[in-house]
Formats: structure tokens, sequence, C-alpha cells
């Protein structure tokens, strides 16, 4: 199997084959099973734990199935599956142990990554690991007959053969759970580790003990070399003592050969030899040529039949010296051989154990230097921690004097830069007033343009209609000279009208000029203008520029202030979320454990009460309010993980609690109620568990609710309500009031029943003669005379009451007396009962009697039944009496009364019935030899049937006696006070 595994990189094939086994039916199957997968996790492939891990539910399953099995390899099995369970969950948890747990002290504390918080786990882990180990080790012990020599049995060693492999994870984790010890008290306060010590020394004991034992086995001796414990458990208060610790070192011997193969192969060598020195021999004396054929002595060799003979004979005899010499060597030789290889065993031991020593010394060496350069690394990074620590406050106060002034900076930089964009506002207004003046100087201008041209053009066409017009006069001139001095007139008109335009165009030069002097001198006015906004500008984007790089520090200033403060409340949180989950890690484990101690046998024995049932549900369930309290403020604020936590340990604490009491309870419950609270608390183990699971999730924290753990606290309270003594439902100050009515309703039952009696009496005589009226007349005189006998027995139960209560109330009242002594009172209240209950049963019975309906059978227990009730009434007031009372005299006297009048009821109840059954006699005077034989064949029929319904009522019976026992037990309280 093992080679299996390493050839296919895994354990698929072995689990295919066990699947089919039947490992749930044959037990020593199933412990050899345990036995090669114990051996496959230690030496198979590092994929076996991969593979096995998803069958560890089944295995869980078959170890509590094989748990109910008290004898045989039951047990065995059980105890070797939960071990195998563990092994497979602490290699889950811790994967660099490899399977054979063979690893070096650098290899230990890197598995623990210089964390004492790992540490600490992973001694824990430990110890559940070896307590497993070390369980079925002593199970194991205990199983066997240590008086017989069970080791050199098949059936013992069938049993001590797993333990080869639990004596080699022993060692290693005994090993590792001594170093650790070591690391941890070097890095936390001994306190602290109490509990560590106190198991430590607890399974040192347990171990050295086993190795002891195991050591002195026949079985062993052969397979294992097992080391021994030291006397005294190592001092983990003094860190020299690590140097004193010897780790424990097995030993097996090589499997190359047996011991008892090795003198078997001399031994044929040794004859071989022999056997050719022989032949040699024998051809040095009779020649090469007897070697074909020893014995034929008819060959020509020149000897006598004589000789021959004689020469046979001195060869026997040397042929006996040699043998008897070669046996005395080969003895010596075996004996050689064997002294040889257990010194050789021996010297391998020694050497193994000198090279662990030397390996052991050399490995604390080198971890004394590496924590001694840890210590000067540590001292190296402590001063310039405190150097860097001493510059970082320094910086810290400059940055805060220099973040002051930047803030000032910046207030005055925010001034600057409203009053800039004031400015800024101001110069926009003025550029766009200036554009404004500048849009009606261009406008101004055009029109002035337009005035001109419109002036120049009339000028021109003036000019042109001039010059027509004195192109007519001098055609005129020249048609007519006549004209000349009208001619002259218009002329010097005309002339007139030239000169007042000229005057005009020059005017209107003039004014051109003038207006193209102003819009030169807004054109520089508004070049000003522009380069004063430039330069306004130029300068409000260096502030700007200035401002927005200051700005940018202080942001990124407060970013990483921001980002530190978010990144430590990060850290906060994750360690809260780790608080959390170790806590409710724990938390589960503690409900697991409860759930897991309900199934453990040895729990069975334990019984608990209802009223403690009823308080423990009561504390869990508020609890449960408080939590879900303490659950809604940790999901509003993260931080408030410092009130959920111990309420939730409380919470587990009272559910665990409530669950051992509960099953406890079961034990002593009735059959339905009992499963029915059984299976109750199961479920609300399993509820907390998965609640305590959701809140363990970072996922569903938000979502846990623990409301179906409430519901079924609730349903375990209504149980433990039902299961309540009834007569605890009456309250105390009501007892003296309840047990003088109890007094006066059996007395008025009593003086109810013999009225009753002595109506059916006048009416018998009145309608019944002869036979029947004599029976039913006696019947009914001795109900008379009981009754008065119980009659009697009720007033002097009552004076001996009145008598109890006077002399031991004191100063208190009779209610307080009987509130104070509530058992006896309700063990009154029910003798009581009982007896008002069987007079008023038995006059039925004597009415059925009489009228012919009812049996004889019922009145006689009707009537022994009312004396077992006046006995107990006797009893319960005998219980605080006096024992020289003369009351209780007169209480006894009366009992014996009715125990004669009880007698006087069943011998006339048995006289009347033979009387009957005598008149009711069979007449065989008329029937025939067929007819008899027929009723005696139907006669035996009933006795048959009348014996078959004997035995199945007697059997009734009992089951009626024994759970009417059961009910007043839990009624009175018996399991919980045996006052009376």
């Amino acid at each position: 199997c093992i080679l299996g595994t390493h050839h296919e990189k895994g354990a698929q094939t072995f689990w295919s084959v066990v699947n089919r086994l039947p490992l749930s039916g044959n037990a020593v199957l199933c412990w050899k099973f345990c036995h090669v997968f114990h051996k496959l996790l230690r030496d198979g492939h590092s994929n076996v734990l991969k593979d096995s891990v998803r069958y560890k539910n089944e295995l869980s399953d078959m170890s509590r199935m094989w748990g109910h099995l008290s004898e045989g390899y039951g047990q065995l099995c059980s105890i070797y599956l939960k071990l195998l369970r563990t092994k497979m969950e602490f290699h889950t948890k811790n994967p660099r142990f490899p399977g054979n747990l063979q690893m070096s002290d650098r290899q230990l504390d890197e598995a623990g990554e210089n964390d004492v918080n790992n540490f600490f786990q992973l001694t824990v882990e430990m110890f559940d690991y070896l307590e497993c180990e070390l369980n079925l080790f002593q199970t194991v012990f205990g199983s066997l007959d240590m008086s017989r020599s069970v080791s050199v049995t098949a059936a013992g060693q069938c049993r001590l053969a797993p333990l080869i492999q639990v004596i080699l994870d022993c060692s290693h984790l005994y090993d590792y759970t001594v170093k650790l010890l070591f690391k941890l008290h070097s890095c936390l306060p001994a306190d602290t580790l109490q509990g560590h010590r106190d198991r430590f020394l607890e399974q040192f004991r347990k171990l050295k003990d086993l190795f002891y034992r195991s050591s002195n086995l026949q079985y062993f001796k052969r397979l294992i070399q097992i080391p021994q414990l030291p006397e005294n458990p190592p001092n983990f208060l003094r860190a020299s003592a690590l140097s004193e610790h010897i780790s424990p070192v097995v030993v097996i011997p090589a499997e190359a050969s047996s011991p008892d193969s090795e003198p078997i192969t001399d031994l044929v060598d040794m004859d071989t030899a022999s056997q050719s020195l022989f032949d040699n021999k024998f051809d040095d004396i009779f020649g090469s040529s007897f070697s074909c054929d020893p014995f034929n002595f008819n060959s020509q060799n020149g000897m006598s039949k004589d000789d021959k003979d004689r020469l046979i004979e001195q060869l026997y005899g040397e042929i006996t010296a040699l043998k008897e010499e070669l046996e005395n060597f080969k003895a010596e030789s075996v004996r050689g051989a064997v002294q040889l290889r257990g010194r050789a065993s021996e010297l391998e031991a020694e050497l193994a154990e000198q090279q662990h020593l030397k390996q052991q010394a050399q490995d604390e060496s080198e971890f004394l230097r590496t924590e001694l350069e840890e210590l000067k690394k540590q001292r190296e990074d402590t001063e310039k921690a405190q150097r860097s620590l001493t510059e970082i406050e320094r910086r810290a106060q400059a940055n805060e004097q220099r973040y002051s002034k930047l803030k000032e900076k910046y207030s005055e930089l925010v001034q600057n830069h409203a009053d800039l964009l004031r400015k800024n506002a101001e110069a926009t207004k003025q550029i766009t007033v200036a554009r404004q003046a500048q849009g009606d100087v261009e406008r101004e201008k055009k029109e002035l343009e337009d005035s001109f041209q419109r002036m120049s053009e009339q000028a021109q066409r003036k000019s042109q209609e001039q010059a027509e017009v004195l192109e007519a006069l001098k055609r005129e001139l020249a048609a007519s000279r006549q004209e000349l001095q009208v001619l002259q007139g218009t002329l010097e008109s005309s002339t007139q009208a030239g000169a007042e335009q000229n005057t005009r165009i020059a005017s209107l030069e003039q004014e051109r000029d003038r207006l193209s002097q102003a819009a030169e001198q807004h054109r520089d006015k508004m070049a000003a203008l522009q380069a004063e906004l430039q330069q306004l500008r130029d300068t409000l984007s260096r502030e700007q520029e200035s401002s927005r790089t200051e700005l940018e520090m202080l942001q990124t200033q407060l970013r990483d202030k921001e980002s530190t403060q978010q990144a430590l409340q990060q850290h906060l949180a994750e360690e809260q979320l780790l608080l959390l989950q170790g806590t409710t890690h724990e938390a589960k484990r503690m409900v697991q454990d409860a759930l897991a101690r309900m199934e453990d046998p040895a729990h069975i024995s334990c019984t608990g009460s209802a009223d403690c049932l009823l308080s423990q549900a009561l504390a869990a369930s508020e609890c449960a309010e408080r939590l879900r309290d303490t659950h809604s403020k940790y999901l509003s604020d993260g931080t408030a993980v410092g009130s959920l936590l111990p309420c939730l340990a409380l919470f587990t604490h009272l559910v665990s609690n409530t669950l051992l009491q509960g099953s406890a309870t079961s034990h002593v419950a009735p059959v339905e109620p009992a499963d029915r609270l059984l299976e109750l608390c199961k479920q609300c183990g399993s509820e907390a568990v998965s609640y305590l699971s959701a809140l363990q999730d970072p996922g569903t924290v938000a979502s846990a609710d623990c409301s179906l753990v409430t519901a079924c606290l609730g349903q375990i309270s209504a149980i433990g309500e039902e299961l309540r003594p009834r007569g605890l439902d009456v309250k105390q100050e009501e007892l003296g009031d309840l047990v003088d009515k109890e007094m006066a309703a059996t007395a008025a039952a009593i003086e109810t029943a013999s009225a009753r009696i002595e109506e059916m009496l006048s009416k018998a005589r009145a309608a019944d003669t002869g036979v029947k009226l004599e029976v039913n007349e006696r019947i009914l005189g001795s109900c008379t005379g009981l009754m008065q006998a119980i009659h009697v027995l009720v007033l002097a139960s009552k004076d001996l009451q009145r008598e109890i209560v006077e002399s031991g109330r004191g100063a208190a009242s009779p209610k307080e007396f009987y509130a104070k002594n509530s058992r006896w009172t309700e063990g009154l209240i029910s003798a009581s009962k009982a007896v008002g209950w069987g007079a008023t049963v038995m006059v039925d019975a004597a009415d059925l009697v009489v009228q012919g309906k009812g049996t004889f059978e019922e009145l006689m227990v009707c009537s022994r039944e009312i004396a077992a009730s006046t006995a107990q009434l006797v009893a319960a007031s005998k219980v605080k009496a006096d024992k020289d009372s003369a009351n209780l005299c007169k209480l006894q006297q009366a009992s014996r009364g009715v125990n004669q009048a009880t007698a006087s009821v069943v011998a006339s109840t048995k006289a009347g019935k033979s009387q009957v059954e005598e008149k009711d006699s069979m007449d065989f005077s008329s029937m025939t030899l067929t007819q008899i034989k027929r009723q005696e064949m139907d006669s035996q029929v009933r006795v048959l049937e009348l014996e078959n319904q004997l035995q199945k009522e007697r059997q009734k019976l009992g089951e009626l006696r024994k759970k009417h026992y059961e009910l007043a037990g839990v009624a009175e309280g018996w399991e919980e006070d045996g006052e009376w």
C-alpha cells in the first residue's frame, strides 16, 4: 500500500478498495484498517492526506457507531478512528509537519513563523494530538489481561501492533512540546502558561508509565527499542534546563534478515563446507576413483574384506568425531553470532544516540548563536528606532510649525486671491467700458467718413454741374453775346457759391484731422489699458500657481494623514475581527465538546433535575437576548467588540451547560419526553454551532441570527416544565391549607362510603334471600367494619399530625411549618388522597358485587389497595413523630385494626365466592359421554386461555408498577431529596 501511494502519488486506489470493505460490520477488520491507514499517513505519499480528508466525516460516523459497543474491539476502533481524524486535522492545520513528524529545530521554529501566538496555538494542538495517542495507548493496555503473556499470543499481538506507530508519534510530540514550552516561557509570563504546565505534567506521567510498561513486553523487545523518560519533568521556569533535555529516540532494528533465519543459513553453509572437507579427505584416502562410486568394493584395490571393514569402522568413528566437533562448532558460532549481533545493535543504538546528542548540541549552539545575533540585531534596531523616533519627533514638530506657517500663508493667499478676483472684475469692467467707448469712436469715425464722402460726392457733382453750366454759357456766349450782362451776373453769383463751398470743404478737413487725433489718443489709452490688464493677468496667474502648489502640498499632507488614520482604523478592525473569530472558534469548540460529551458513554450515568435544567435554559435565553443586542451594536459600531466578546463567552458557557443538563435530565425522564429533550438539545447545539460559524465568517457576520437557538431553548424550557414534579406546582404557602383539605376530603369520602354501604345493605335485605342475602350481608358488614377502622385511623393520624406540627413549628405558624417541610407535607397529601380514592373504589366494587355485575377478585384487590394506602399514611405520619408519643401508639393500633378489617373483607369475600360457586356447581345427571367429553375439551381450552391471559396480565401489572414508581418518584422528587 505504501509503495502504491508513492507510485500513483495519492491514495485513490486505496480508498476505492476500502470503500468496498465491511468496516462497519467487522471490528477486527476495522482495527486492521486503522493500523494500515496510520502507516500510510506516516510513511505514504504526501498526497495521502489530501485524498483522505474528504472521508473524515465517514470516519467520525464509524467512530460513533463503534463507540456503542463496549466489549471487544468496539471501543478500540472508536478511539483509534478519533485519533486518525485528529491526526488529519493536525496535519491539515499545520502543513509544515510531515506525516512521520520528523523535523529539525529550525523547521520547528519556521512552523511557528516566529510568532508567539502561533507557538501558543501549536502547543495546544500538540497537547490534543498527544491526548488522543495516550487514550488509545491506555485503552489497549486496559483491554489486555496483563497477568498472562499476551504479547506472545496472536490476539495480544493484534492489539499491540498499532502501538508501534503510537510510540513513534508520542516520542516526537513529547520532544516538540518540551521545546515549545521552553520557547513560550522565554516570551510569556509564567502565570499565563500555568494551564500548559499542568496539562504537560499530566501527559508526562501517563507517557512515562506507558513507555515503562511497554518496554517490559516481549513483543516490543524484538521490534523496537523504547526510550525511557527522565524521573522528573523539565523545569520550564529555569531556561537553562533546556540543555538538560534529551530527546527520546526510538530505535527500530533493520529488517533485512530476521534473527531466527541467520543461524539456519550459517548451519547450511557449515554443513556444505564440512561435506566438502569430508569428500576431500575421503578422496585422499581412497583415491579419486571413489568419487564416482565410493562403495564399489569389487574394484581391484588389492585389499581384503576384513581390511575394508576395519577401514570403514575407522572412517565411521572419524565421521562421528567430526560430527560432534561440527555440532560444537555450530553451537559456538551461533552463540557468537547472536552475541555479536546484540553487541552491534547496542553499539548502533549508542552511536545513534550519540549522533542525536551531537546533532542536538549543534542545533542548540546554532539556536543560541542565532538568538544572540537576533538579540544584537534587536538591540541595534532598538537604538535605530530610538534615534529614528527622536528624528521623527523633531520632524513632526518642524512639520507642525511648517503646517501652521503654511496655514497662515494659505489664509493670506486666499485673501489675496479674493482681492485679485475683485481687481480682475473691476479691470474687466473697465475694459468693457473702454471697448464700448472705442466702439462709439469707431462708429463716429465711420459716420464722419461717410458724411465726408457724401460731401465730396456732392462737391464733385456740383463741380460737374458748374462745368456743364459753363459749357452751356460758353455755347450761349458764342450763340448770343447779347445776354452777356445776364451771364456776367450769373457768373459772379456762381463764383461766390464756389468760394463758400471751398470754405466749407476746408472746415470739414479740419474736423476730420481733429477726429483722427482723438481716435489716435483713444488707441494709445486702450493699448495702455491692455498692457496693464496683461500685467494683472500675469500677476494673477503667478499667484494662482503658487497658491495651487501650496494647496496641493497641504492636500497631499492631509491625504497622507487620512491614509495613515485609515490604515490604523483598518488594522484595528482586523485585530478586532481576529479577536472575534478566535473567541468564536473557542466558543464553537466548547459547544461541540458539549455535544461530544452528550454522545460519550461515560455521560450516561449522569442525571439531573428539571429545575436545574429550567434555570440553565432561562439564563441561556436571557444571555441570548443580550447577545442579540450587543451584536446589533457591533454591526452599527465596529469598535463595540469589547461588549460583544464577554457576552459571547457567557452565552457559549450557558448553552453548553444547558445541553449537558438536558442530556442528564433525559436519563431519568420518561422515554418519549427524554427522546424529545435529547433531540432538542442536539438541535440547539447544532444551531448554536451554525450561529457561531456565521459570526466567525466575515461575510456572514451581519446576517448571523440566534433566534433559532432562542427558540430551541424555549422548547427545552417547555419540556422541563413538563418534567417538573407535579407537587411543585402548588405554592408552599398553600400546602398547609391543602393538607387540611385533603384530610377533610378523606374523612368525608369515608363517611360517604359508610353511608353508601348501609344503603346497599338495606337494599340487599329487601331484595335478596337465601345464600345471596347471606353473602351480601357478610361482605357489606366486613366493608362497614373496614370503613370504621379507616375512620379511626384518619382521626388518629390527624391527632398525631397536630402534635407533630405543634412540637416542630416553634414560633412559626402551621402553614410555615408545612412550607418548610414541603416534601413531608406532599407525602402526607399523597397518602390521604390514596386512602380516600381507595375507599371510593372499594364501595363501587362492593356495589357491583351485590348487584351481581362485579367480581369478588376486584373487591379483594380494592381492600388490599386500601390497606397499602393506610400503610402509606401511617408511614408518612410516623416520619416526624416522636417514638414515645401516645398518639403514635393510637395510630399504630388503628393501623392494625385496618389490617384486621381488610383481612375480614378478604375472608368474607372468599367465603361468599365459595358459596356462590358451590351453588352454581354443574349438574352431570343429564349429560351424555360425548357432551362431557366436549365440556372437558372446552374447559382445557379455557384453562390455557386463562393461563395465557394470566401471564400477560402479570407482565402488564409489572410494567404498570414500574411506571407508577417512576412517576411517583418524579412527582415526589425522590431523585433530588431522599428526606423520607
